[in-house]
């Protein structure tokens, strides 16, 4: 019997053989995204503002997800889909629904499993505080963005003051591990700014620290501003997106009360960071959360049986008081409000996309309802055109999240916030949302002639 002899390839064939080998190992390790499976989560209509069609514009995105290590049942007790299986298929089709060029998110984690199908198009930047077991990422699209600088931002550690005793520079109340996490990104395309700088942070949740939020959230400002100037990038737009989350943990499953803690809009932080003066009533959550916690000083008499813990994932007071802590003295450093004005005026100034974007007319004929229509304010208020919730579970609904940008940056567009009445008794609900944050997307222009075709 002959022998077959072996085929001899062309030069050419040899070539596009090559070529697909190494194809198919570029997909084996890049996988193609998968296209976002709709039906999964409750889609949103998009609310166009400007119609001028001139390129550049940037799609930010930002959502907490709501870690998977700080799931408990009776947190949620009306969700249909608290196990990692069920909850991951509908992040990943919120995360990809709407094409963002930027996306800011808090609480992650499972990192192994979330990212794979996200790799294809984006770049991460994962941080999280010290032993924490959930982080702050953002992510970016490759061909439209490069990472030029980076800045982790530890709260803990930021001082306030130049002078006196480690303690007194720092003016802590409380040791958080919480964090922010800034870059700048420099953009490939030849259209839109040359860059952008963002943040991104998960400030201190628990509702009676109204002035360890309000001293975090300063710090992000002012760290923002700070990384622009060293990295000569002043003339970039800024955009910082998260949440002043507040979050009531529950120890026991019997708990049949609706609450709305409102840490939102009318929040000290809030009004700081837009420049509006404090009213009465905040002022006096600002003093009454001046105090000194035992995670500062050890020497603190304990006022609770149990633990209190510093972070979602530890057993906290029900009552949702302060403990174990004394009220602060001059000698600890605790900025008055005088001082916070003054930590909140360094950096760019700052508007809500959501807030002047359904204040616009072409939004409100939406029939998009508001915190404004919720909660009495005055129809001038900043804030008060901030989607009606942000966080909706059966324990807790509120406004927490927003997405942040420098002056005279423009807002071209937003995603529709969902309706209240969509929502059930509590997120996350399958065919809804995975999580118990709603996302929040915008477009923003940041051409002159955008700005003039708004005003």
């Amino acid at each position: 019997m002959a022998t077959r002899r072996p085929i001899e390839l062309t030069p050419e064939q040899l070539a596009l053989s090559e070529a697909r080998k190494a194809k198919k190992l570029k997909l084996s390790e890049n996988p193609p995204a998968p296209e976002p499976a709709t039906n999964l989560i409750l889609s949103r209509p998009w609310i166009s503002l400007n119609s001028d069609p001139e390129p550049g514009r940037i799609k930010v995105h930002t959502w907490n997800m709501l870690a998977q290590c700080l799931v408990r049942r009776e947190l949620f007790p009306t969700s249909d889909c608290l196990k990692a299986g069920q909850r991951l298929p509908m992040l990943h089709a919120e995360l990809l629904a709407q094409d963002s060029d930027i996306l800011c998110l808090q609480e992650v984690d499972n990192l192994e499993k979330l990212l794979p199908p996200l790799q294809s198009k984006y770049t991460t930047h994962y941080t999280a505080g010290p032993g924490k077991k959930h982080g702050c990422m953002i992510l970016f699209k490759k061909d439209g963005f490069e990472k030029q600088s980076e800045r982790l931002v530890q709260y803990d550690q930021e001082e306030i003051r130049d002078e006196g005793s480690d303690a007194f520079r720092r003016g802590l109340s409380f040791k958080t591990r919480n964090i922010a996490s800034i870059v700048a990104l420099k953009n490939r395309s030849k259209s839109g700014p040359e860059g952008v700088i963002v943040g991104t942070t998960h400030a201190f949740w628990h509702p009676k620290y109204t002035y360890e939020r309000c001293r975090q959230v300063g710090i992000f400002k002012r760290e923002v501003g700070k990384f622009a100037t060293e990295h000569h990038l002043e003339h970039w737009p800024c955009v910082i997106a998260g949440g002043i989350d507040s979050i009531f943990q529950v120890q026991s499953p019997v708990l049949t009360r609706f609450l709305d803690f409102n840490f939102g809009p009318d929040d000290p932080a809030y009004s700081l960071l837009m420049s509006e003066p404090l009213t009465k009533e905040q002022r006096e959550r600002l003093e009454a959360s001046r105090v000194v916690h035992v995670s500062i000083d050890p020497t603190v008499p304990p006022t609770t049986s149990g633990p209190v813990g510093d972070d979602e994932d530890q057993a906290v007071d029900p009552d949702r008081v302060i403990t174990n802590a004394r009220r602060a003295t001059p000698s600890d450093g605790l900025l008055t409000d005088d001082e916070l004005v003054a930590l909140f005026a360094l950096g760019k100034p700052l508007k809500s996309a959501y807030d002047e974007g359904l204040a616009h007319p072409r939004a409100s004929a939406s029939d998009i309802r508001t915190f404004g229509d919720r909660v009495s304010c005055e129809p001038d208020m900043k804030g008060s055109n901030e989607p009606e919730y942000t966080s909706f579970t059966f324990f807790w609904k509120t406004v927490l999240d927003y997405i942040f940008v420098s002056q005279p940056t423009v807002i071209t567009g937003l995603l529709a916030p969902h309706r209240a009445e969509h929502l059930g008794r509590g997120l996350p609900l399958k065919g809804i949302c995975g999580s118990d944050h709603i996302s929040l997307s915008a477009e923003l222009s940041f051409s002159n002639k955008g700005q003039a075709s708004l005003d």
